[in-house]
């Protein structure tokens, strides 16, 4: 009996079996993928920590071994992750931070020093608008101006700010230019994910 290709009989079992094979490809590769792609996040967040220590330009493997140099601990401190570093004898606090941009999820490593000041930052994000509010990550020029800012006032209130115009250089950030939704998701990141710092240190101590 010869078979008819053009009934719809044949098409539909013709495609099923394409649509099953297909799906079993996908997803054997994507198992056989799925531990370098975990290998690749866990690598760029240890790349991330790195850059808010000021640690720049490094590739996979210089970045691994840096990180097993200067991380000494990962604790969770109410949800949030802290690392406890060492940098040239200096003691140095990395936290985590996540928020809400304009367009999507914001985050960073902000780390800070044994005088709760801003010892290096690092800030990402999901969506914002490239050339304005993506510049929280594309600009290592606008992280770096957060290096030396006092993160809390006497009664350990956080004043670190981004703020549109600048009048405690001390503790304020001025925010990126033409992205002011933005900046403010970071100054709400900064002040909602700082709050456990005091105590980490304190506990170190």
């Amino acid at each position: 009996m010869k078979l008819n290709t053009n009934s719809n009989a044949y098409i539909i079992i013709y495609s099923a079996i394409l649509v099953v094979i297909v799906a079993f490809l996908l997803a054997f590769v994507s198992k056989s993928l799925e531990q370098r792609q975990k290998d690749n996040v866990a690598l760029d967040v240890k790349k991330q920590i790195l850059y808010s220590l000021n640690i720049r330009g490094l590739d996979g493997s210089e970045a691994e071994a840096k990180y097993g140099e200067v991380v000494k601990e990962e604790k969770d401190v109410n949800g949030q992750k802290v690392y406890s570093c060492s940098i040239n004898g200096q003691d140095i606090v990395v936290v985590s931070l996540k928020g809400m941009g304009l367009w999507g999820g914001i985050s960073g490593y902000l780390a800070v020093d044994k005088d709760n000041k801003v010892f290096g930052a690092y800030f990402n994000h999901e969506s914002e608008t490239a050339g304005l509010g993506a510049e929280i990550k594309d600009s290592q020029a606008w992280q770096e101006k957060f290096i030396g800012k006092k993160i809390f006032d006497e009664n350990g209130n956080v004043i670190l700010s981004v703020v549109k115009k600048v009048d405690n250089p001390e503790s304020q950030v001025d925010c990126v230019t033409g992205a002011t939704l933005t900046s403010n998701g970071v100054d709400a990141m900064l002040k909602d994910c700082l709050k456990n710092v005091n105590q980490t240190k304190a506990e170190e101590e």
